[in-house]
């Protein structure tokens, strides 16, 4: 797409409240920051500037001269960073090859939409129209509003979690492609130009995520003289849990490994960095990203901090 097109598509859907950010060109991966969080040594200036680490949702805006600046530099893609946006979109996508079979759950469908609409009806429910875009694949990407009061809505992938084969979710810590960019060559195209609908009341329901009750500190007895070891032996087993973990649960095992060890750092036993200390090397060595390991720790150890563990001594 020609680049005073992709600046017109951009200021477009900063219009609308959309908060974009440029993507790399023809690429699903934001162009900035060129860093993961867990790799910023502040050399970035937006990064040098806050003093922190900025990610693609700290820079993605609404304000134009912003844009008109990056799109005029460079024919960038455009994402759309739905948890600013107050957006919540569901993507349906497709069967992308002949191997590509619905697991049995879901073996009468064929596609995203398939699996969409045997919820709808399961629960009772509608899709009513919204805004919509097609993306490169021939998939599609559901527009609609994030709930204003309740829980902020995550990210949901597939059966694992999610709603259902070949259904994912993107909302607070997610982003999508807009309409405008290519992927690949592909376009994705506005096939439905409205607002977007308010997200329906039955799917709220299937993706907010059950509260956990937070509870008092659980004591662990330990002589003072082993407390240090309890915590030691505590992390070798987090560790070695990880690492032993196949092809496909690696991201979850060290979710899981966080939210242990978060516990002793939430009862003081130890600190959040020591527990990425402990967990980072390990995720990196079977083949983890940055970005997703530091993510994926972070969310291990709020979780964890519900439901802190104390050592105490034995008596």
């Amino acid at each position: 797409m020609p680049e005073h097109d992709l600046l017109t598509a951009a200021l477009a859907h900063a219009a609308r409240g959309w908060h974009v950010f440029p993507l790399r060109r023809d690429d699903k991966r934001p162009a900035f920051p060129d860093h993961a969080a867990d790799r910023c040594a502040g050399h970035d200036p937006r990064c040098h500037a806050a003093g922190r680490h900025l990610g693609w949702e700290d820079r993605a805006t609404c304000d134009p001269a912003r844009i008109r600046r990056a799109w005029s530099h460079r024919p960038y893609g455009i994402g759309i960073a739905c948890g600013p946006s107050r957006l919540l979109v569901v993507d349906l996508d497709v069967m992308n090859h002949p191997d590509d079979t619905p697991p049995p759950a879901w073996a009468n469908a064929t596609d995203g939409v398939d699996v969409l609409a045997a919820l709808a009806d399961r629960h009772g429910g509608s899709i009513e129209p919204t805004y919509t875009v097609t993306t490169g694949r021939g998939g599609s990407h559901l527009y609609y509003q994030h709930p204003t009061s309740g829980p902020k809505l995550r990210n949901t992938t597939g059966d694992r979690g999610g709603l259902g084969w070949k259904v994912d979710t993107r909302a607070h810590g997610g982003y999508v492609v807009a309409a405008g960019s290519t992927v690949n060559n592909r376009p994705y195209e506005v096939a439905l130009d409205c607002d977007p609908a308010p997200l329906p009341g039955w799917l709220a329901g299937l993706l907010t995520p059950t509260p956990r009750p937070t509870r008092p500190p659980v004591a662990v007895a330990a002589p003072a003289i082993r407390r240090g070891r309890y915590v030691a032996a505590a992390i070798r087993h987090q560790v070695a849990h990880l690492t032993a973990a196949p092809d496909g649960q690696r991201n979850h095992a060290l979710f899981t490994s966080a939210v242990a060890l978060g516990q002793l750092a939430a009862g003081g036993a130890l600190t959040d960095d020591d527990v990425t200390a402990a967990l980072e090397p390990a995720a990196l060595a079977i083949g983890l990203p940055p970005g997703e390991i530091a993510r994926t720790i972070a969310s291990g150890l709020r979780t964890g901090a519900r439901n802190p563990r104390t050592i105490r001594k034995a008596a």
